[in-house]
């Protein structure tokens, strides 16, 4: 009888060491799938918009929500292109962001332009985010209808820094792409499907003098807020967002 006791207590100690085992493989599968390609945990991420509802994003210099020229449309964040140079640009109003990573995918109708904003400041004065805030340029770059300056290309820090990309690895009209923005005080990347696009420090002396003799030389406040909020705009296409998330650096 001692015996069999004593080999039942032998089996349901290995069978739960081999459970324990098990578990902790699993929590530790688990714990590398929900991290991103970067390699940080998701969590550290928080979705602007997850597909479901536009809460937090509303116009430009509005409390009012999203304008009529913004829709939900198949888990998509949607531009009718009904906005122009001033006007139709949306922001998420929730919350400033300083240093941060953000990514997000999108696509755009034939011939379309639009483009991300961050460190959006809102006033009066400010007819539009790009009197103060730097833009990531987003076009078709192979179908647009007027000839595009080097600086007005895609994955470009619109009107400052000029993007590095190659042709053949551009996306056609209609697919999927993916950006990813990732700004400190130290150094701003800009990512286009993958592949780094633009790299400049802020505030740097080469920055100012970009600006100053450059597209903003008019535009004094353009560039210098060290917080703010993350904008959408509508530039006169349709344009879909998808997958909006940011996390702080």
């Amino acid at each position: 009888m001692k015996k069999l006791v004593l080999i039942f207590l032998m089996v349901a100690s290995i069978t739960a060491c081999k459970n324990a085992n098990e578990n902790k493989q699993s929590e530790t599968l688990a714990k590398e799938k929900s991290q991103n390609a970067t390699g940080e945990q998701q969590e550290e991420w928080q979705y602007l918009f997850d597909g479901t509802n536009a809460d937090g994003w509303r116009a430009y210099n509005s409390e009012d929500g999203l304008p009529e020229g913004w829709v939900i449309e198949g888990e998509t964040l949607k531009s009718l292109g009904q906005g122009g140079d001033i006007g139709g640009d949306i922001v998420y109003g929730k919350e400033e962001f300083g240093e941060f990573e953000l990514s997000l995918e999108w696509k755009i109708s034939e011939g379309g332009n639009s483009g991300i904003f961050y460190h959006v400041v809102e006033d009066e004065k400010y007819d539009a985010p790009y009197y103060v805030a730097p833009e990531y340029q987003i076009i078709d770059q192979k179908g647009f209808p007027d000839k595009l300056e080097t600086w007005q290309s895609i994955g470009s820090d619109y009107g400052m820094y000029d993007p590095e990309y190659d042709e053949e690895d551009l996306k056609e009209v209609g697919e999927w792409n993916t950006s990813r923005i990732k700004f400190t005080e130290d150094k701003v990347t800009y990512w286009l499907n993958g592949k780094k696009t633009v790299e400049f420090v802020p505030w740097s002396d080469d920055w100012e003098k970009r600006k100053t003799e450059g597209k903003w030389k008019d535009f004094p406040d353009y560039g210098t807020a060290r917080k703010g909020l993350i904008g959408l705009q509508d530039h006169g296409s349709f344009t879909w967002f998808k997958n909006i998330k940011i996390r702080k650096l």
